[in-house]
């Protein structure tokens, strides 16, 4: 259909400085996971300490502004159109959350509880038993999960009702606020309070932070320089904010709001920026992006396989360079894998879901 015969949904272009910060976040999170796997914890002090941990609600943010920027303008309060959003996120997330889930449960060659295998299958465990899944990471894809069924509610109340979407914002910055100061524990270390880090919503002020970047500032122009002021401010920020020892000291108190501030402002700055980069280096990280939901949630499978196959090697345990060379060869080999799995498997279903909006 021409833009003349249906004028008011435009065709959004690609905005490629977002796909660059997912490509670069998934795979920041990927050598976070498999440096800390080899050679054990990093420190809130180090920088990819808190990326391993605030990569990742860089994702969350990502999620909520990219949605509002497809279908803000699309929405509809109908039955179709929450059939259309929700069979797409069914098509984007489910096969590759299957393909991971079954793969890892093999790899454990460990019977399942049916229950915790139900629920990770049905994508129902980020409601109701968030800290139970098979692989690493995946814990995240509940928590989005969760996001998808508020994300409708938000289009609705921001586009009709914005004395309540303003009410809701108040009460989900306030939840996480809460969690920031009053049910984290900074004295205990994040290891032990995991199932609580990763409740849906200690986290989903971030999604809707992303949600709320794409309202507020969807007909905004900055100014160059503020951009840029903004890029690199958060970016030093996030690196200089005093902060030592356990990761919960990351995400507790003034620093939980200070960390997210800082990936609200890159995200804002990227998004504003209208960026592509030249081609030597838009290709790769385009490359990245296209693949980062593949590389987020199989590299740790990668990784089980080349440390297994290599366990017959002594070396494993006391030979650093041997780690690197198995972390170097699970990075290469994870990238093979995601753009293989990506091209023949998740493209398939994404095709699916495109062929069949209109039926």
């Amino acid at each position: 259909m021409t833009d003349i015969q249906n004028p008011r949904k435009p065709k959004k272009k690609r905005l490629y400085s977002l796909d660059y910060l997912r490509g670069i976040a998934a795979s920041g999170i990927m050598i976070y996971h498999l440096i800390t796997w080899s050679f054990g914890k990093f420190t809130s002090e180090t920088f990819l300490g808190r990326f391993g941990i605030y990569g990742v609600g860089i994702f969350y943010i990502l999620s909520g502004l990219t949605l509002c920027y497809v279908y803000y303008d699309k929405f509809e309060p109908t039955k179709k159109f929450l059939i259309d959003f929700f069979k797409k996120r069914i098509l984007r997330i489910f096969p590759l959350l299957w393909l991971v889930t079954i793969v890892s449960i093999i790899l454990s060659r460990k019977i399942p509880d049916f229950l915790d295998l139900a629920l990770n299958l049905t994508g129902l465990f980020g409601f109701v038993k968030w800290d139970t899944y098979f692989s690493s990471g995946v814990w995240s894809i509940g928590n989005e999960l969760v996001f998808y069924v508020f994300f409708p509610v938000f289009l609705l109340l921001a586009k009709y009702k914005v004395r309540l979407f303003i009410l809701l914002t108040a009460i989900i910055i306030a939840i996480y606020v809460y969690f920031a100061f009053y049910v984290l524990d900074p004295s205990i270390s994040l290891l032990y309070q995991w199932d609580i880090y990763t409740n849906p919503l200690n986290q989903v002020f971030l999604f809707l932070s992303g949600f709320l970047i794409g309202y507020l500032l969807r007909e905004k122009v900055l100014n160059k320089y503020f951009k840029i002021i903004l890029f690199f401010g958060g970016l030093l920020l996030f690196i200089h904010i005093p902060s030592s020892g356990d990761t919960i000291n990351i995400i507790t108190g003034i620093n939980r709001l200070a960390f997210s501030v800082c990936c609200i402002a890159i995200c804002i700055s990227l998004y504003k920026s209208d960026l592509k980069l030249p081609t030597f280096i838009h290709i790769p990280l385009m490359f990245l992006g296209d693949i980062s939901y593949s590389i987020y949630l199989i590299h740790p499978i990668v990784y089980s396989v080349v440390t297994y196959i290599a366990s017959t090697q002594t070396q494993v345990e006391s030979n650093e360079n041997f780690k690197l060379i198995l972390i170097v060869t699970s990075i290469v080999l994870t990238i093979i894998t995601s753009y293989i799995v990506y091209e023949k498997y998740e493209k398939f279903f994404l095709k699916f879901g495109r062929a069949n909006k209109n039926k």
